[in-house]
Protein backbone atom coordinates (compact mmCIF):
# COMPACT_ATOMS: atom_id res chain seq x y z
CA UNK A 1 0.00 0.00 0.00
CA UNK A 2 1.41 3.38 -0.75
CA UNK A 3 1.23 5.97 2.05
CA UNK A 4 0.96 9.46 1.12
CA UNK A 5 0.49 11.10 4.37
CA UNK A 6 3.27 14.02 5.34
CA UNK A 7 4.20 14.82 8.85
CA UNK A 8 5.80 17.55 8.72
CA UNK A 9 6.30 20.58 6.39
CA UNK A 10 8.65 19.62 3.17
CA UNK A 11 9.57 20.66 -0.17
CA UNK A 12 6.96 21.44 -3.05
CA UNK A 13 8.89 18.63 -4.98
CA UNK A 14 8.18 16.34 -2.28
CA UNK A 15 4.48 16.91 -1.51
CA UNK A 16 3.99 17.00 -5.17
CA UNK A 17 5.24 13.71 -5.47
CA UNK A 18 2.90 12.62 -2.46
CA UNK A 19 0.29 13.61 -4.47
CA UNK A 20 1.26 12.02 -7.57
CA UNK A 21 1.12 9.02 -5.64
CA UNK A 22 -2.53 9.27 -4.63
CA UNK A 23 -3.59 10.43 -8.54
CA UNK A 24 -1.81 7.31 -9.25
CA UNK A 25 -4.16 4.86 -6.67
CA UNK A 26 -7.43 7.07 -7.61
CA UNK A 27 -7.22 6.55 -11.67
CA UNK A 28 -6.62 2.36 -11.46
CA UNK A 29 -7.74 0.45 -12.11
CA UNK A 30 -8.66 1.22 -15.44
CA UNK A 31 -11.78 -0.59 -15.12
CA UNK A 32 -13.23 1.97 -13.37
CA UNK A 33 -15.21 4.41 -16.32
CA UNK A 34 -13.32 8.11 -16.32
CA UNK A 35 -15.20 10.81 -14.93
CA UNK A 36 -15.07 13.05 -18.50
CA UNK A 37 -16.92 9.90 -20.37
CA UNK A 38 -19.61 9.91 -17.53
CA UNK A 39 -19.81 13.66 -17.68
CA UNK A 40 -21.14 13.59 -20.89
CA UNK A 41 -24.45 12.13 -20.05
CA UNK A 42 -25.18 15.20 -18.48
CA UNK A 43 -25.83 16.07 -22.61
CA UNK A 44 -22.68 18.63 -21.81
CA UNK A 45 -19.40 17.35 -23.89
CA UNK A 46 -16.87 19.12 -21.18
CA UNK A 47 -17.24 20.88 -17.63
CA UNK A 48 -16.97 24.31 -18.28
CA UNK A 49 -16.74 26.92 -15.80
CA UNK A 50 -19.54 29.96 -15.30
CA UNK A 51 -19.16 32.86 -14.12
CA UNK A 52 -16.50 32.99 -10.87
CA UNK A 53 -18.93 33.84 -8.09
CA UNK A 54 -16.68 32.64 -5.46
CA UNK A 55 -12.77 33.05 -4.15
CA UNK A 56 -12.16 30.44 -1.93
CA UNK A 57 -8.75 31.17 -0.19
CA UNK A 58 -6.70 28.19 2.01
CA UNK A 59 -4.70 30.27 4.15
CA UNK A 60 -3.08 27.61 5.72
CA UNK A 61 -2.70 23.72 6.72
CA UNK A 62 -2.32 23.98 10.29
CA UNK A 63 -4.84 23.10 12.81
CA UNK A 64 -5.45 22.33 16.29
CA UNK A 65 -7.41 18.88 15.28
CA UNK A 66 -6.06 16.00 13.17
CA UNK A 67 -10.08 14.61 11.41
CA UNK A 68 -9.83 10.90 9.96
CA UNK A 69 -11.09 12.70 6.82
CA UNK A 70 -9.49 15.16 6.83
CA UNK A 71 -9.15 16.03 2.51
CA UNK A 72 -6.41 18.73 3.53
CA UNK A 73 -4.45 16.15 6.13
CA UNK A 74 -4.25 19.17 8.68
CA UNK A 75 -2.94 19.17 11.64
CA UNK A 76 -0.73 20.55 14.61
CA UNK A 77 2.08 19.53 12.78
CA UNK A 78 1.81 21.45 9.21
CA UNK A 79 3.37 24.09 8.64
CA UNK A 80 2.12 25.76 5.33
CA UNK A 81 0.69 28.98 5.80
CA UNK A 82 -0.22 32.11 3.81
CA UNK A 83 1.76 34.86 4.74
CA UNK A 84 0.27 38.47 4.02
CA UNK A 85 1.69 39.55 0.99
CA UNK A 86 0.01 36.88 -0.92
CA UNK A 87 -3.42 37.84 1.20
CA UNK A 88 -2.91 41.57 -0.33
CA UNK A 89 -2.94 39.46 -3.90
CA UNK A 90 -5.68 38.06 -2.84
CA UNK A 91 -6.93 41.58 -1.93
CA UNK A 92 -5.99 42.99 -4.91
CA UNK A 93 -7.86 40.49 -7.00
CA UNK A 94 -11.21 40.85 -5.52
CA UNK A 95 -10.58 44.50 -5.96
CA UNK A 96 -10.69 44.30 -10.20
CA UNK A 97 -13.74 42.01 -9.86
CA UNK A 98 -17.38 41.60 -8.76
CA UNK A 99 -16.59 38.51 -6.82
CA UNK A 100 -19.17 38.68 -3.42
CA UNK A 101 -18.01 35.92 -1.65
CA UNK A 102 -14.89 34.68 0.17
CA UNK A 103 -14.55 31.63 1.52
CA UNK A 104 -11.41 30.98 3.53
CA UNK A 105 -10.81 28.01 5.03
CA UNK A 106 -7.64 25.34 6.20
CA UNK A 107 -6.83 23.76 8.27
CA UNK A 108 -8.26 26.03 11.12
CA UNK A 109 -8.16 28.88 9.16
CA UNK A 110 -7.60 31.40 12.73
CA UNK A 111 -4.41 29.93 13.25
CA UNK A 112 -3.09 31.98 10.39
CA UNK A 113 -0.84 35.18 12.20
CA UNK A 114 -2.85 37.32 9.62
CA UNK A 115 -5.93 36.23 9.54
CA UNK A 116 -7.93 38.79 11.06
CA UNK A 117 -6.64 41.70 9.10
CA UNK A 118 -7.47 39.42 5.96
CA UNK A 119 -10.85 39.51 7.00
CA UNK A 120 -11.11 42.98 7.94
CA UNK A 121 -9.66 44.20 4.72
CA UNK A 122 -12.32 41.82 2.42
CA UNK A 123 -14.73 43.76 4.82
CA UNK A 124 -13.48 47.13 3.80
CA UNK A 125 -14.61 45.75 -0.01
CA UNK A 126 -17.87 45.16 1.54
CA UNK A 127 -17.44 41.73 0.10
CA UNK A 128 -19.35 38.58 1.78
CA UNK A 129 -17.33 36.41 3.77
CA UNK A 130 -17.71 32.90 4.71
CA UNK A 131 -14.56 30.97 7.10
CA UNK A 132 -14.69 27.05 7.91
CA UNK A 133 -14.22 26.40 11.62
CA UNK A 134 -13.46 23.44 13.08
CA UNK A 135 -15.71 25.22 16.30
CA UNK A 136 -12.84 23.72 19.01
CA UNK A 137 -10.65 26.65 17.96
CA UNK A 138 -12.54 29.10 19.24
CA UNK A 139 -12.72 28.08 22.57
CA UNK A 140 -8.53 27.25 22.93
CA UNK A 141 -6.87 29.36 24.43
CA UNK A 142 -5.30 32.69 22.51
CA UNK A 143 -8.04 32.20 20.18
CA UNK A 144 -11.66 33.11 23.16
CA UNK A 145 -12.11 36.67 21.33
CA UNK A 146 -12.70 35.03 18.02
CA UNK A 147 -16.43 34.61 18.00
CA UNK A 148 -16.88 38.28 19.04
CA UNK A 149 -14.62 39.36 16.10
CA UNK A 150 -16.06 37.08 13.50
CA UNK A 151 -19.10 38.34 14.79
CA UNK A 152 -18.44 42.13 14.43
CA UNK A 153 -17.76 41.43 11.02
CA UNK A 154 -20.68 39.56 10.34
CA UNK A 155 -18.67 36.74 9.11
CA UNK A 156 -21.00 33.57 8.11
CA UNK A 157 -19.67 30.58 9.58
CA UNK A 158 -19.53 27.07 8.68
CA UNK A 159 -18.32 24.39 11.17
CA UNK A 160 -18.33 20.45 10.76
CA UNK A 161 -20.18 18.63 13.60
CA UNK A 162 -20.14 14.97 12.17
CA UNK A 163 -23.01 14.00 14.21
CA UNK A 164 -24.82 15.37 16.93
CA UNK A 165 -23.98 12.34 19.47
CA UNK A 166 -20.89 12.53 21.32
CA UNK A 167 -19.10 9.23 20.23
CA UNK A 168 -19.96 8.98 15.73
CA UNK A 169 -18.50 12.69 16.26
CA UNK A 170 -15.61 11.83 18.53
CA UNK A 171 -14.70 8.46 16.62
CA UNK A 172 -14.07 10.77 13.29
CA UNK A 173 -12.15 13.97 14.90
CA UNK A 174 -10.88 13.32 18.23
CA UNK A 175 -11.29 12.46 21.75
CA UNK A 176 -13.27 15.24 24.11
CA UNK A 177 -14.21 17.00 19.96
CA UNK A 178 -17.95 17.07 20.19
CA UNK A 179 -18.31 18.47 23.90
CA UNK A 180 -15.81 21.58 23.05
CA UNK A 181 -17.73 21.93 19.95
CA UNK A 182 -20.93 22.15 21.44
CA UNK A 183 -19.45 24.82 23.79
CA UNK A 184 -18.52 27.14 20.94
CA UNK A 185 -21.55 26.62 19.20
CA UNK A 186 -23.33 28.05 22.79
CA UNK A 187 -20.87 30.58 22.68
CA UNK A 188 -21.51 31.56 19.23
CA UNK A 189 -25.51 31.67 20.04
CA UNK A 190 -24.55 34.07 22.81
CA UNK A 191 -23.45 36.51 20.59
CA UNK A 192 -26.44 36.26 17.97
CA UNK A 193 -25.34 32.93 15.78
CA UNK A 194 -28.20 30.56 14.10
CA UNK A 195 -30.95 32.55 15.86
CA UNK A 196 -33.43 34.46 13.58
CA UNK A 197 -33.45 37.54 12.42
CA UNK A 198 -30.11 38.83 13.50
CA UNK A 199 -28.19 38.00 10.03
CA UNK A 200 -25.60 36.00 11.79
CA UNK A 201 -25.01 33.00 9.99
CA UNK A 202 -24.11 29.34 11.70
CA UNK A 203 -23.85 26.19 9.60
CA UNK A 204 -23.29 22.41 10.29
CA UNK A 205 -21.51 20.21 7.93
CA UNK A 206 -22.36 16.42 8.16
CA UNK A 207 -19.54 13.93 7.04
CA UNK A 208 -20.30 10.38 6.55
CA UNK A 209 -17.88 8.35 9.22
CA UNK A 210 -17.77 5.02 6.68
CA UNK A 211 -17.51 4.16 3.20
CA UNK A 212 -21.13 5.27 2.53
CA UNK A 213 -22.76 8.29 1.39
CA UNK A 214 -24.79 11.18 3.04
CA UNK A 215 -28.50 10.66 4.01
CA UNK A 216 -31.10 13.36 2.64
CA UNK A 217 -29.69 16.45 3.73
CA UNK A 218 -33.62 18.34 4.35
CA UNK A 219 -34.36 14.82 6.59
CA UNK A 220 -31.13 14.73 8.48
CA UNK A 221 -31.01 18.80 8.81
CA UNK A 222 -33.96 18.26 10.78
CA UNK A 223 -32.68 15.27 13.08
CA UNK A 224 -29.93 17.84 14.37
CA UNK A 225 -32.00 20.60 14.71
CA UNK A 226 -34.80 18.61 16.93
CA UNK A 227 -31.50 16.67 19.19
CA UNK A 228 -29.18 19.52 19.63
CA UNK A 229 -31.84 21.53 20.98
CA UNK A 230 -33.73 19.04 23.08
CA UNK A 231 -30.13 17.96 24.80
CA UNK A 232 -28.07 21.00 24.23
CA UNK A 233 -30.36 24.29 23.37
CA UNK A 234 -28.44 25.17 20.89
CA UNK A 235 -29.70 25.98 17.30
CA UNK A 236 -27.86 26.82 13.79
CA UNK A 237 -29.32 27.74 10.25
CA UNK A 238 -28.40 25.01 7.84
CA UNK A 239 -27.05 21.93 7.42
CA UNK A 240 -24.67 20.81 4.97
CA UNK A 241 -24.14 17.03 3.93
CA UNK A 242 -20.72 16.34 1.92
CA UNK A 243 -19.20 13.25 0.40
CA UNK A 244 -16.10 12.14 1.69
CA UNK A 245 -13.64 12.14 -1.48
CA UNK A 246 -11.46 9.57 -2.13
CA UNK A 247 -8.22 11.92 -1.41
CA UNK A 248 -5.50 12.30 1.38
CA UNK A 249 -6.68 10.76 4.77
CA UNK A 250 -10.13 9.52 3.72
CA UNK A 251 -8.29 7.86 0.62
CA UNK A 252 -5.73 6.00 2.74
CA UNK A 253 -9.18 4.43 4.94
CA UNK A 254 -10.36 2.63 2.26
CA UNK A 255 -7.52 1.48 1.23
CA UNK A 256 -6.56 0.00 4.60
CA UNK A 257 -10.13 -1.33 5.31
CA UNK A 258 -10.32 -2.61 2.05
CA UNK A 259 -13.14 -0.90 0.63
CA UNK A 260 -11.57 1.56 -1.79
CA UNK A 261 -13.15 -0.32 -5.04
CA UNK A 262 -16.24 -0.80 -4.00
CA UNK A 263 -16.77 3.10 -2.67
CA UNK A 264 -15.90 4.17 -6.02
CA UNK A 265 -18.52 1.75 -7.62
CA UNK A 266 -20.92 2.96 -5.13
CA UNK A 267 -19.55 6.52 -6.29
CA UNK A 268 -20.06 5.86 -9.88
CA UNK A 269 -23.45 3.72 -9.77
CA UNK A 270 -25.36 6.83 -8.40
CA UNK A 271 -23.50 9.62 -10.71
CA UNK A 272 -26.40 12.16 -11.17
CA UNK A 273 -26.16 14.40 -14.27
CA UNK A 274 -27.87 17.20 -12.27
CA UNK A 275 -25.86 16.96 -9.67
CA UNK A 276 -22.43 16.78 -12.11
CA UNK A 277 -23.98 20.42 -13.94
CA UNK A 278 -23.90 22.20 -10.32
CA UNK A 279 -20.71 20.96 -8.79
CA UNK A 280 -19.17 24.11 -7.06
CA UNK A 281 -15.49 24.58 -9.63
CA UNK A 282 -17.70 26.05 -12.00
CA UNK A 283 -18.95 29.32 -9.89
CA UNK A 284 -15.53 28.90 -7.73
CA UNK A 285 -11.90 29.86 -8.01
CA UNK A 286 -9.43 27.81 -5.73
CA UNK A 287 -6.27 29.63 -3.78
CA UNK A 288 -3.89 27.81 -1.95
CA UNK A 289 -1.47 28.74 0.81
CA UNK A 290 0.98 29.71 -1.45
CA UNK A 291 -0.93 31.57 -4.01
CA UNK A 292 -1.62 28.82 -6.36
CA UNK A 293 -4.41 28.54 -8.53
CA UNK A 294 -7.37 25.18 -8.56
CA UNK A 295 -10.44 24.50 -10.28
CA UNK A 296 -11.55 23.67 -6.74
CA UNK A 297 -10.23 22.71 -2.56
CA UNK A 298 -9.82 18.95 -3.90
CA UNK A 299 -7.97 19.49 -7.09
CA UNK A 300 -5.73 21.59 -4.76
CA UNK A 301 -5.08 18.56 -2.94
CA UNK A 302 -3.94 16.80 -5.24
CA UNK A 303 -1.63 19.83 -6.86
CA UNK A 304 -4.03 19.33 -9.99
CA UNK A 305 -3.44 22.75 -11.13
CA UNK A 306 -5.78 24.88 -14.11
CA UNK A 307 -5.78 24.19 -17.49
CA UNK A 308 -2.11 25.38 -19.60
CA UNK A 309 -2.96 28.49 -20.81
CA UNK A 310 -4.62 30.16 -17.20
CA UNK A 311 -2.68 32.19 -14.85
CA UNK A 312 -1.37 29.89 -12.52
CA UNK A 313 -0.52 32.49 -9.30
CA UNK A 314 -3.00 34.76 -7.66
CA UNK A 315 -1.15 37.81 -8.34
CA UNK A 316 -1.69 37.23 -11.86
CA UNK A 317 -5.75 36.52 -11.23
CA UNK A 318 -7.22 37.65 -14.41
CA UNK A 319 -11.27 36.80 -14.34
CA UNK A 320 -11.78 36.88 -17.78
CA UNK A 321 -9.76 34.04 -18.44
CA UNK A 322 -11.27 32.06 -15.97
CA UNK A 323 -15.01 32.34 -16.99
CA UNK A 324 -15.85 29.79 -19.32
CA UNK A 325 -12.49 27.90 -18.82
CA UNK A 326 -12.06 23.50 -19.48
CA UNK A 327 -12.07 22.35 -15.73
CA UNK A 328 -9.53 19.61 -14.86
CA UNK A 329 -11.66 16.48 -13.64
CA UNK A 330 -10.52 12.68 -12.68
CA UNK A 331 -12.03 10.09 -10.79
CA UNK A 332 -12.09 11.71 -7.07
CA UNK A 333 -15.01 14.20 -9.24
CA UNK A 334 -17.36 11.35 -8.84
CA UNK A 335 -17.70 12.10 -4.90
CA UNK A 336 -18.98 15.71 -5.93
CA UNK A 337 -21.37 13.85 -8.24
CA UNK A 338 -23.18 11.04 -7.02
CA UNK A 339 -26.79 11.33 -5.58
CA UNK A 340 -27.70 14.61 -4.32
CA UNK A 341 -24.42 15.90 -5.16
CA UNK A 342 -21.91 17.39 -3.26
CA UNK A 343 -20.15 20.59 -2.47
CA UNK A 344 -18.80 23.11 0.19
CA UNK A 345 -22.12 24.49 0.73
CA UNK A 346 -23.89 21.00 0.74
CA UNK A 347 -25.72 18.93 -1.91
CA UNK A 348 -26.31 20.43 -5.27
CA UNK A 349 -29.63 18.97 -5.95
Amino acid sequence: MIKTRHKSMKAYGDLLAAANEQLKIINQPDTLPKFEAKFRETGEEKLLANEIEILQVNIGKMCNQVCKHCHVDAGPDRKEIMIRETMQFCIDALAKTNIQTVDITGGAPEMNPDFKWFVSEIRKLNRHIIVRSNLTILVSNGFKDYPKFLADNNVEIISSLPYYTASNTDRQRGDGVFDKSIEAIKILNEFGYGKEGTGLILNLVYNPVGAFLPPKQEALEKDYKRELWNKFSIVFNNLYTITNLPISRFLDYLIESGNYLSYMNKLISAFNPAAALNVMCRNTISVGWDGRLYDCDFNQMLELPLTDGMPHHIKDFDIKLFNRRPIITGRHCYGCTAGAGSSCGGATT
